[in-house]
């Protein structure tokens, strides 16, 4: 009996709150479908040769990212154009890229990061040339960068501006380290490379005793012209104070070098990069002031509004003070807290009134049978047959003993009981006036 009584409750319970658990079960199911997926776990970044800085700041932001679980491939590539067709075609996920580089996009669906630093337009030349007019370069033999890169493409505009073409020089398709080879050795007079300072390559050719850089002449005027272009300076003695490298102050272009991915690039892992290069750029070079990378300037590719509010507000509230995967699953299912909020509070709020009325009125049906009962409402049916009713009423007793509620409710069976017993009692009294 004790076992059938909480068969009873328990189907009770599943009548009342089975519908809302599903409601809100189905609703979970529905918000799952529209709920971010979770960000990949492993990414490539597209650099450059491994004597750039690109290369070297890929390692940097690998080693950052392994903090917070990203497994960060540094991919050396032939430059800022071949990480363009690399980003188009989605073999890497997001590559470091020259300014100016964005006018050979094929596609509108990249996005911008932001800038990360200043990546001068370095002009070396043979120092035994006469440089004393320092615009002329007909007659000389010059590495404009490998072909297809974006060193050609910017030194060609640079030459276009100086009025030299390829009927007044020789251009020779060759960058990096093979044309700083070619550029020592004598076989160019002049070659044109973009690095950041830092740049193992750079550093090299700043020290080489029979290579010197070239100020630009009129710099403004490229400026103005090319508006993703910023005219820098590398002060006299900053490479070897000692040995006053260089002898003079150089006059640099520098397009700021940039993150770009794809339009649909995680937000999880935006605030990821963009925190990384804070901690990277965040304080400073020899051309950049402390705080003024990583920055949305310069750039050639729109950033999307979870970038413009990192560089706005910063990380979110979640990511300063969780980890990046409890934080990003937390944000992930904000969505799935939609059909709690919105059916299940107000649903599990009216359940248990709903729950207590549906209990409490058996009891009171209860009370309405057991009224038929009582001599003292219904006397004169009741006379005569007294002998009759209480036989009605054990049988009444026994249904309201079958009757199961919760523990919480037992009382008003309890109360029930006793007033059967008390119907019981008259019953008996006009019982005994009959005989």
């Amino acid at each position: 009996m004790a076992e059938s009584a909480k068969d009873n409750i328990i189907k009770s319970r599943l009548k009342y709150f089975g519908p809302g658990t599903v409601i809100v079960v189905l609703s979970f199911l529905v918000a799952f479908l529209f709920m971010k997926p979770a960000p990949p776990r492993k990414l490539v970044i597209g650099t450059g040769d491994t004597d750039g800085a690109y290369f070297h700041y890929g390692e940097k932001f690998r080693d950052i990212l392994a903090r917070d679980g990203i497994q960060l491939e540094v991919l050396a590539t032939g430059g800022s154009i071949d990480n363009l067709r690399l980003l188009e075609s989605g073999q890497i996920d997001i590559a470091f890229m020259q300014g100016g580089s964005g006018s050979s996009a094929q596609t509108d669906d990249l996005i911008s990061l932001g800038s990360l630093f200043y990546e001068p337009i370095w002009i070396f030349h043979r120092s035994a040339i006469n440089r004393e007019k320092k615009d002329s370069f007909h007659g000389l033999r010059i590495g404009m960068g490998a072909k297809n890169s974006a060193t050609e493409t910017l030194s060609k505009n640079i030459m276009r501006m100086f009025g030299v073409t390829s009927a007044d020089a020789t251009f020779v398709a060759v960058g990096g380290t093979e044309a700083a080879d070619m550029l020592i050795n004598g076989q160019l007079d002049v070659a044109f490379m973009i690095y950041g300072y830092e740049a193992p390559l750079i550093q090299m050719m700043l020290k080489v005793s029979n290579v010197l850089p070239l100020s630009v002449a009129r710099p403004e005027a490229f400026a103005r012209k090319f508006r993703y272009w910023t005219v820098i300076s590398l002060p006299r003695g900053i490479v070897d104070f000692a040995a006053d490298i260089p002898s003079d102050d150089i006059v640099l272009l520098a397009p700021a070098a940039q993150l770009v991915a794809p339009s649909d690039f995680h937000p999880a892992l935006i605030d990821l990069f963009i925190g990384a290069a804070e901690e990277i750029y965040g304080h400073g070079g020899v051309f950049e002031e402390p705080g003024e990378f990583p920055a949305l300037k310069l750039l050639d590719f729109d950033p999307n509004k979870d970038i413009r509010r990192f560089y706005k507000s910063g990380p979110s509230f979640l990511r300063r003070y969780l980890p990046f995967w409890l934080a990003t699953f937390i944000d992930r299912i904000k969505i799935m807290l939609v059909p709690l909020v919105v059916i299940m509070f107000p649903f599990f709020k009216l359940i248990p009134p709903l729950y207590r009325y549906r209990i409490r009125s058996r009891i009171f049906r209860c009370y309405r049978e057991l009224e038929v009962l009582d001599p003292e409402i219904h006397y004169e049916k009741i006379q005569g047959r007294a002998q009759e009713y209480l036989s009605r009423l054990d049988q009444f007793e026994e249904q309201v003993s079958n009757i199961s509620v919760p523990l919480g409710f037992r009382e008003s069976v309890y109360n029930l009981r006793l007033h059967i017993d008390m119907i019981r009692s008259r019953l008996i009294e006009v019982s005994k006036e009959e005989n």
